[in-house]
């Protein structure tokens, strides 16, 4: 076993950043000790993280302890990982670290979460075992949502040491470890600094509307809607500068940052108004003076006017194809060419100095700033060879990476089943992306293998060891009756060729629900057997993955909610995303859970509720107000996910983990047998429904009423009996005006209506 557990961590600085992380290492499970100047600071810090939402459940914040690094510097005697997230002040870490290396245990490992300081400068004066013990652990902001982890190893700090870090980070905190260079911004604010200081200045330069510039520098590019300005206004236009004077300082004067002002006059202007961004008075963006509209500044006045819908020539034109829009003349056009090219040769020009492989540049950017490609692939997209020739068009200089991609077609291609890329280091060879090891990725094994069976809605792959995978691939992976008769085929079929099954996807989530769209065409037609035709297909699929002869176990991600929820209740064992939000929402749109939902929840509540009747009243409420967990852990306090079903932290991980799972299911396992449930009397719910009745609209009512016709009697029902119940209930609620107003706001602006 290695010297290296970590099982206790200590987090020194309790500002946002530092308070993040030690929210997060409480959400990973562990004892935290959190340090500031006086211990009234370290309070806040929880405090603030827990307004902010940095912990994933409220209760975790007590896996917190605060204290004062003027007297408390003993509670990190016993801490097997400790972090400093002190000021960016070379001074203030090295006398921390005299004292903590005073106190530390002799196996503790101790990191800086430093975003400009290099780490041979960090380690000046510390001895060979400091050194050994050491690391740089760059978290992105907040710790619990950005996935970017950029880990700097020293040439003194123990492999093993780093191994561990590395392994915990990933399975536990649920990071994208990227090893970086010892290089002044490692990878993410390197570029990323250097893309928003070029589209700040190109887009005063050029006078830019910022609607534009942001529009241009978005969707296009696979780039978060914020863009450049909104992304300046959410980091903090007062942090932006320093973050840019930083890396002017400590890089050469040949670099090309240094090519652009760190404070533009406008920004300086900006500042001493009061605007810093969203976090005071507004920035590129604010609210109008009486708080009724948007405002948006001009870059060449610096005075403001009212949003406007978004009009540029150029990205009509472009359609949103990255290469239409950087070749068009338009202004837009240009400002995407001006930025884009300048940002896209300089991350060219930085491997190997800043990572030893491109995937890694890409990983940083994918992970660090949310773009959907990183820079390389952004490359690919748009073709080297003809962005290498629009740069010797215009006399500019082709980086040799840049030259050896399109001399050999580009930075990534797929070979004998793999994904490679262009080496850095030996021209013109390619080498296997790696996957971290105990990842399953859906997107390689589509490159190396058919599928079991396929049709539009769905496939079925084979992922070794006996298990099968069904994925859904609707919009939205949402059910329609293709894909409710995919489910259904697949868990008859699956038993000829495998032993187990997961119900996973790579989707942008597991699943949304019912398709909406088909519900609501149905019932403006007044289609009453068309609708319950869909209600008894989703049952029917849904029993099916119940009583299945094989372990079925769903792997949930982003949101599972309605009949993505529902799938899920009716799995022998669910591995969550530990940030998917589940829910029976039904209600949102007017309707009841239609496929064993409300069946399946009053189950778990019974089985976890000491008292039948307050079961039952639970169960009204929760699919009455439609309420949708706030993450896993939420959901398994909601009683959607068992005590037994598991909750891992890195997403990636999640089919991987979900396989294992269903491995583990086969010992000893027998399809579900169907139970009954003995009604309780109408009156319980119609106490509970006193309590609501405030929050409630009349249709919620409505909604109400049936719910207490499915749930109350006096009678004992099987659990077909109460689905029976529901359909008819759903087929009522289906018809009604108020259910399809709900649904068409719902398709519209993806908000629930209360009418």
């Amino acid at each position: 076993m290695s010297d290296y557990q970590i099982k206790k961590a200590a987090v020194i600085g309790a500002g946002t950043m530092g308070s993040g992380i030690a929210a997060h290492m409480a959400n990973a499970g562990l004892d935290v000790v959190l340090l500031d100047l006086d211990a009234e600071l370290a309070a806040s810090g929880v405090t603030r993280q827990l307004n902010m939402g940095g912990f994933m459940e409220p209760a975790f914040a007590a896996r917190v302890k605060t204290g004062s690094t003027k007297t408390d510097l003993g509670l990190l005697a016993d801490a097997d990982w400790i972090v400093e997230a002190v000021a960016e002040r070379l001074d203030i870490k090295h006398a921390l670290f005299r004292a903590i290396d005073n106190v530390r245990k002799p196996t503790a490992i101790l990191t800086s979460n430093t975003s400009t300081i290099p780490l041979h400068d960090l380690l000046d004066g510390f001895s060979d075992e400091f050194a050994a013990h050491f690391l740089v652990t760059h978290f992105f902001n907040p710790p619990r949502v950005m996935r970017l982890l950029e880990l700097v190893s020293g040439s003194k700090t123990k492999p093993s040491v780093t191994e561990v870090i590395t392994r915990f980070a990933d399975e536990h905190l649920g990071k994208g470890v990227v090893p970086c260079k010892d290089r002044p911004g490692f990878i993410g604010n390197r570029i990323g600094c250097y893309w928003l200081a070029s589209g700040l200045s190109e887009g005063i330069r050029l006078g830019i509307d910022v609607q534009v510039a942001d529009s241009a520098l978005g969707k296009p590019f696979g780039f978060p809607k914020t863009g450049i300005f909104g992304l300046y206004d959410l980091v903090g236009i007062d942090l932006m500068p320093y973050l840019i004077r930083s890396l002017q300082s400590t890089l050469p004067k040949t670099d090309p940052i240094q090519a652009y002002e760190a404070e533009p006059q406008l920004e300086t202007d900006m500042l001493a108004k009061g605007l810093s961004g969203r976090k005071g008075g507004g920035g590129f963006y604010k609210l109008s003076v009486d708080k009724k509209t948007k405002e948006v500044i001009d870059l060449q006045t610096g005075e403001y006017h009212p949003q406007k819908p978004v009009q540029s020539d150029s990205l009509d034109a472009a359609k949103g194809d990255a290469r239409a829009l950087l070749d068009h003349p338009g202004l837009a056009g240009q400002y995407a060419w001006a930025v884009m090219s300048r940002t896209l040769v300089y991350a060219a020009s930085l491997v190997p100095e800043i990572a030893d492989r491109p995937d890694l540049v890409d990983e940083a950017m994918r992970l660090g700033y949310g773009w959907k490609y990183g820079p390389f692939e952004l490359i690919d997209r748009i073709g080297a060879g003809w962005f290498a020739e629009k740069l010797a068009r215009e006399g500019r200089d082709v980086p040799p990476l840049l030259a050896s991609a399109v001399a050999n077609g580009g930075f990534y291609r797929v070979a004998n089943g793999e994904l490679e890329e262009l080496s850095a280091t030996q021209p013109g060879q390619y080498e296997s992306v790696p996957l971290p090891e105990g990842v399953i990725s859906l997107a390689a094994l589509k490159l190396k293998t058919r599928t079991v069976a396929s049709d539009d809605a769905a496939s079925l792959w084979d992922l070794g060891d006996g298990v099968g995978l069904l994925e859904f691939h609707t919009k939205l992976n949402s059910f329609s009756l293709a894909l409710l008769a995919a489910v259904e085929k697949a868990v008859i079929e699956a038993p000829k060729t495998f032993k187990a099954l997961v119900i996973g996807n790579d989707g942008p989530v597991f699943s949304a629900g019912a398709d909406l769209s088909y519900v609501f065409g149905l019932s403006e037609k007044g289609d009453k057997e068309g609708i319950e035709q869909f209600v008894r297909a989703g049952v029917k699929a849904f029993d099916a993955v119940k009583t299945a002869s094989l372990p079925i176990v769903g792997a949930a991600f982003g949101v599972a909610l309605g009949g993505g929820c529902e799938v899920l209740l009716h799995s022998a064992a669910v591995v969550a995303h530990s940030e998917t939000s589940f829910g029976l929402v039904e209600a949102r749109v007017g309707l009841v859970p239609g496929w064993g939902g409300v069946t399946e929840l009053l189950l778990r509540h019974i089985e976890t509720t000491s008292d039948v009747n307050t079961a039952f009243a639970d169960t009204f409420e929760a699919i009455l107000l439609g309420t949708a967990s706030a993450g896993a852990f939420d959901a398994r306090g909601k009683t959607i996910l068992r005590p037994s079903d598991e909750i891992v932290m890195n997403r990636d991980r999640l089919i991987a983990q979900a396989k294992k799972r269903a491995l583990q299911k086969l010992q000893g396992f027998a399809p579900a047998v169907r139970r009954s449930m003995t009604l309780v009397p109408a009156r319980v719910f119609e106490e509970r429904l006193e309590m609501l009745k405030p929050q409630l609209s009349p249709h919620d009512l409505t909604i109400a009423q049936k719910l207490i016709e499915i749930l109350s009697g006096s009678e004992t029902v099987t659990e077909s009996e109460l689905t029976e119940r529901v359909t008819h209930a759903f087929v009522d609620l289906a018809l009604t005006q108020p259910t399809r107003d709900r649904i068409t706001n719902m398709l519209k602006t993806g908000k629930p209506l209360k009418n």
